[in-house]
């Protein structure tokens, strides 16, 4: 637990760099494409290819291809259509996503999920309720691309990390974490990056170096280490921390001129419809003998 206390609050500065220095300033992919090169380079030379045999190698470069990869270009894309409160208060919905994602790994289906995220959806609705656009519901969408990628390399990679031997040390496999989300980074910034947008001043470099080498590089170690030595209810919790932590530095120190009374509300709508889906989920757990 002390791995997800500690990225959180590393991730909650990171959220308001992105928005303050880099959104709409550096191009997306090629940001996408440093912070993933920075953290590949920073564990390449522990990189033990013998540790693991060929299709393990394989799932954890697809694991870091969707959790990291995909997860970056819908994460950064979204910073051009939405605030970074709104960015945070939609990133709440990836613990719904992981409950879903287990439903599906042992073939059950809650129907409540669709009410809970139907709420979810209505809180968005109330952030906003002014000038609702195309621009913001496609924002929206995108934050959960980047919510479902990052649930979905959680699930895989506790599912993965179960199957490996205990004294196996993960320091020395990750970096096939990292290549694998350069496999999706470098060709997304050759089709789609402007070269004409890179970072212009040193502080812009400054961010992505720190973004790259600590905030991925070692955040999404530990993040993903963690991950493992709790159960499931804590790591959902610990997903929605990122969310008070990362409103509470925005707030004070770049956006304090928010709505903050529609804010609370909408995202109190949102809160609650996950309260409401953990009651169910703990109701219908199954109970031991």
């Amino acid at each position: 637990m002390g791995y997800l206390v500690g990225i959180t609050v590393l991730w909650a500065l990171s959220f308001s760099l992105i928005g303050a220095y880099l959104a709409g300033q550096v191009d997306s992919y090629f940001s996408v494409m440093t912070r993933i090169l920075l953290a590949a380079l920073l564990f390449l030379p522990l990189l033990r290819p013998r540790l693991l045999r060929g299709r393990q190698r394989l799932a954890l470069m697809g694991l870091g291809a969707v959790q990291l990869g995909v997860m970056y270009i819908f994460f950064y894309q979204s910073f051009l259509l939405l605030s970074v409160p709104e960015v945070l208060l939609f990133t709440v919905l990836t613990p719904l996503y992981i409950a879903v994602l287990d439903d599906l790994m042992f073939r059950r289906f809650s129907p409540f999920h669709l009410l809970t995220a139907g709420m979810a959806v209505l809180g968005a609705a109330v952030i906003r309720y002014r000038g609702l656009d195309g621009g913001y519901w496609a924002g929206f969408l995108v934050v959960q691309g980047a919510n479902l990628c990052f649930a979905l390399g959680q699930v895989g990679y506790r599912r993965l990390s179960a199957g490996l031997p205990a004294e196996l040390p993960r320091l020395s496999v990750f970096g096939w974490f990292y290549l694998g989300a350069a496999v999706v980074a470098l060709p997304a910034f050759l089709l789609w990056g402007d070269a004409s947008a890179l970072p212009a001043t040193p502080l812009q470099w400054g961010v992505l170096l720190w973004l790259g080498l600590v905030a991925s590089g070692v955040g999404y170690f530990l993040w993903n280490l963690g991950a493992t030595r709790v159960d499931a209810g804590a790591l959902a919790v610990m997903n929605n921390a990122l969310v008070p932590a990362g409103l509470l530095v925005n707030l004070l120190i770049w956006n304090r001129d928010a709505d903050l009374p529609r804010l609370a509300l909408g995202g109190a709508i949102i809160l609650a419809s996950l309260l409401i889906n953990e009651w169910w989920q703990r109701r219908h757990a199954p109970r031991s003998a």
